[in-house]
């Protein structure tokens, strides 16, 4: 494996009760652990800042990450003081992913935001977020949000605030991640994807005057570890078709790290020649009692063989 494998990091990314498991895997020496988050969906979700608040009470070294917060569906301000909040709790440790959503409208209508307003409330979110983080006597006159000489208090225990990974499979989440992002956190992409839009990503932070390089590649990858390839496959295209409430049957090749142990690393070392250099580990399990299980078995029988040089 040539994609510098001690350069990878792995994280996982919780079911919404789990929060109390995330000192386990800090213990099992992942690098980061993540939340989604809807306010209604097709499964359970809690409020991802809020999750994530609690799990920096329980843990010391191990970053913490939204995958994803729907940045859209919160007025930017009180976004921007929630997360604060979060980052000097936790002593620094946020990463936030940041998503546009609209996959289930219902719950933009709850809020009162129009989904095609999702994505340039969501730019404007991101810019607004940077100054509140950086200035004071903040004014601002957007088309979402006025602000009249306003200083948030106190500023994220980062300095600019936690970094901007910005989700999504689209071309206007590729512009968005080159003009705004830190990093880009696509999801259901083949390692031949990942690698084309990743370029894209750095081709457009480099025409809008930014350093390309600085754009972290990120993953958020499911995993079904299983006796075999084909028990593996049937998990994950019944788990997954549940999740998205469409048949998943006949992508699950394509989009998941799935099978043996030796199955599950040379499928993440495709992806890490492609330029994925932190990874998202969504685990798909037959049952919701064997999530902590498997992912012990990926920290001892996996990540060994992706980190080793």
């Amino acid at each position: 494996m040539s994609a510098s494998p001690d350069r990878l990091q792995f994280g996982v990314n919780l079911y919404p009760h789990q929060w109390r498991d995330a000192a386990r895997i800090e213990e099992l020496g992942y690098d980061s652990v993540w939340t989604s988050e809807h306010i209604f969906f097709h499964f359970p979700t809690f409020d991802a800042l809020t999750t994530l608040a609690a799990v920096a009470a329980t843990t010391d070294r191990i970053r913490l990450g939204t995958a994803v917060l729907l940045l859209p569906l919160r007025p930017a301000a009180l976004a921007a003081k929630e997360i604060t909040s979060v980052d000097v709790i936790s002593g620094g440790r946020l990463t936030l992913g940041i998503g546009v959503g609209g996959e289930y409208p219902k719950e933009f209508q709850a809020v009162g935001v129009p989904v095609n307003q999702r994505g340039p409330r969501t730019d404007e979110a991101i810019q607004l977020l940077r100054k509140l983080w950086t200035e004071d006597n903040v004014s601002f006159d957007g088309r979402f949000t006025v602000l009249d000489g306003v200083t948030l208090q106190p500023k994220p225990a980062q300095p600019g605030g936690p970094p901007l990974w910005i989700a999504g499979r689209s071309q206007a989440a590729i512009r968005r991640a080159g003009r705004l992002g830190d990093g880009y956190l696509p999801y259901l992409f083949s390692p031949e994807r990942f690698r084309d839009s990743l370029a894209q990503v750095r081709q457009v932070a480099e025409e809008a005057g930014r350093d390309p390089a600085a754009i972290e590649g990120a993953l958020y990858q499911f995993i079904c570890l299983a006796d075999s390839y084909e028990e593996a496959k049937s998990t994950a295209a019944a788990d997954l078709s549940r999740r998205y409430n469409q048949p998943f049957e006949k992508i699950v090749d394509r989009y998941v790290v799935m099978g043996t142990a030796d199955d599950c690393a040379r499928r993440l070392a495709d992806f890490a020649e492609a330029g994925a250099r932190h990874f998202l580990l969504v685990p798909i399990t037959p049952a919701f009692a064997d999530f902590m299980p498997h992912v012990e078995r990926y920290a001892s029988d996996i990540l060994p063989r992706l980190r080793s040089v």
